[in-house]
């Protein structure tokens, strides 16, 4: 949960976000003052020198991003257990968009799984 408030929520299409999710990763940030993670099943993968990607060890799921930089915490949108205050504000690393991820306005869309 944070307590604090929260940045738009951007979509990241760089290559490691891509890989970690599937098309492109939902965040927001906050201060790491603001932010309470319960339970002792978070793990870390330290994707680079500044950075690592906080992850549940339990079920998988992304948690915020460790920032060795001071840079706020990167928080995945889904990760929160209340909806999210904000609303996307913009796109980034484009230029690194799966070739799949055009034109999708068009696919449609289902309240669930079809049986």
């Amino acid at each position: 949960s944070v307590a604090g408030p929260l940045r738009p929520v951007v979509f990241c299409h760089c290559s490691q976000c891509r890989r970690q999710t599937g098309l492109h990763y939902a965040a927001t940030e906050a201060a790491d003052a603001d932010l309470t993670i319960t339970g002792e099943t978070l793990r870390w993968y330290h994707a680079s020198p500044d950075a690592g990607r906080g992850f549940c060890s339990t079920c998988g799921s992304a948690l915020p991003d460790l920032q060795m930089n001071g840079a706020p915490l990167k928080v995945p949108a889904g990760s929160l257990d209340t909806d999210v205050p904000v609303r996307p504000d913009a796109h980034i690393f484009v230029a690194s968009k799966a070739n799949w991820d055009e034109g999708l306005e068009d696919v449609p869309t289902v309240a669930r799984l079809p049986t």
